[in-house]
């Protein structure tokens, strides 16, 4: 497993000229991805995790906390002491794409947190050499599908699943596959 990226943590600001930290999650941020969640209204949590769920249980937080940098990036937003959302993306095995997910603290929405967090795991996942990042949609989430076509997204309804929209957006400069040497996170020196 690789080291703790920290070289990615970067100080970003939302369209509304509020300042966020950006960074990967850590193991103990386990209670902070809980508080994210108790922020988030039951539509939100549906949204997000396709299911309803009264709360993140300990294993699924601690799940998500850990990540192997490797193969997986989480990037934690704060503000002020609060976590605000997280964004996160699992690669394949054969690193050609990932599969990205958004969480926003439902009183933060509507502020381009979520904005922030897509631009900044589309840059570390390009230079992570993933080919495209891909994502499952509600097709009634009308916010998310925006910002996906904001970003270049291409979109199509899932065949198995009319309520679904997948969303795709190619990496590589000329969607080809990543060489083989391009495929890990670096660990050490950059800014991010």
């Amino acid at each position: 497993m690789a080291p703790y990226p920290e070289h990615l943590a970067t100080l970003e600001t939302t369209r509304d000229g509020m300042p966020i930290a950006l960074r990967p999650v850590r193991p103990d941020d386990e209670p902070r991805l809980q508080d994210l969640f108790a922020h988030m209204s039951g539509e939100d949590v549906r949204r997000r995790f396709f299911v309803s769920m009264r709360e993140l249980n300990h294993a699924f937080a601690a799940r998500l906390a850990r990540l192997d940098y490797d193969r997986e990036m989480a990037l934690l937003a704060e503000h002020d002491g609060l976590t605000l959302g997280v964004g996160r993306y699992a690669a394949e095995a054969d690193r050609h794409s990932g599969e990205f997910a958004l969480a926003v603290r439902s009183d933060w929405k509507g502020h381009g947190v979520g904005y922030v967090l897509l631009r900044r795991l589309i840059e570390i996942a390009r230079e992570a050499g993933l080919g495209e990042l891909v994502g499952a949609v509600i097709a009634e989430n009308a916010p998310m599908l925006a910002m996906c076509r904001d970003f270049g997204f291409t979109r199509e309804r899932d065949a198995g699943d009319a309520s679904v929209v997948r969303v795709r957006k190619r990496l590589a400069p000329d969607g080809s596959q990543p060489r083989p040497d391009t495929v890990r996170l670096s660990t050490g020196g950059g800014t991010g």
